[in-house]
């Protein structure tokens, strides 16, 4: 049996998140299906983290435990063949220790959500951004962000489904910045940490579209957290917006990549 390291990109539109579901597709299904057909063994995908539907993931890291006599490159080369034209792509792939867990090995996490803060319609970037066509005030968003970084109860910005035991988490980044984005100029907010609850980073990304509206005052943030209560939060950002950007590990673990 040996365990490889997996890297995927995925467009999250056509799937109902990454996890495997009862009511349609997922990403999950969709890889443990395209390796039934190339090994004819019942294998399990782990991954770094979870996306609800329709969101995107750059470079989730996953796993997966092989009996077949593979090498990284056949593997890799054999799941994207599988895989077209479905939207998800194999980016790397490398023989990892019995012990290496994609999710249990990962100490920290980062996702990007992308605004298009625009009036004109979406000819390109439709499911790839949130569009938002009031003018926002990204440093009054910038400000208010900074209220929600460290260790905090984030009951408030935790979908009413979150299955984590505790809601107290270190949010380690949560930055606004203006950037261009490949069909012209776009809101980013970078949100790093070790674990997110359900919905918190698009809870968050609804509060300060608030802030940059002028709906909400920046210190109306930091009511909403010390508030522990679901029904202060403003709005929850919609899930294509959001992208899964890295999963980290230890400097000395082989399931980095490149390692």
């Amino acid at each position: 049996m040996t365990r490889f390291a997996l890297t995927l990109e995925f467009d999250g539109t056509p799937y109902q998140g990454l996890q495997r579901q009862k009511h349609g597709p997922s990403v999950q299904q969709t890889v443990e299906e395209a390796l039934y057909r190339i090994t004819g063994e019942e294998i399990a995908l782990n991954s770094a983290g979870r996306t609800d539907t329709g969101v995107h993931a750059l470079a989730m890291r996953s796993h997966v435990d092989i009996e077949k006599d593979l090498t990284p490159f056949r593997l890799s080369e054999a799941l994207n063949a599988q895989l077209r034209p479905d939207p998800i792509a194999i980016t790397h792939c490398a023989i990892v220790p019995d012990e290496w867990h994609a999710r249990f090995s990962c100490i920290g996490r980062r996702y990007l959500y992308r605004i298009a803060n625009r009036r004109a319609p979406l000819a390109l970037a439709k499911n790839r951004v949130w569009q938002v066509a009031q003018q926002l005030d990204v440093e009054a968003m910038q400000r208010a962000s900074q209220l929600l970084v460290g260790r905090h109860d984030f009951t408030t910005f935790r979908s009413v489904k979150c299955q984590a035991k505790d809601p107290v988490k270190t949010l380690d980044q949560l930055d606004v910045v203006e950037a261009e984005g490949p069909f012209g100029p776009e809101i980013h907010i970078h949100a790093a940490a070790r674990s997110f609850l359900h919905h918190q980073v698009r809870s968050m990304v609804g509060c300060l579209k608030f802030v940059g509206s002028g709906t909400w005052e920046v210190d109306r943030v930091a009511e909403a957290l010390a508030a522990r209560d679901r029904q202060q939060l403003g709005l929850n950002a919609p899930p294509h917006g959001l992208y899964f950007v890295k999963a980290f590990y230890p400097e000395t673990d082989s399931g980095n990549e490149g390692d």
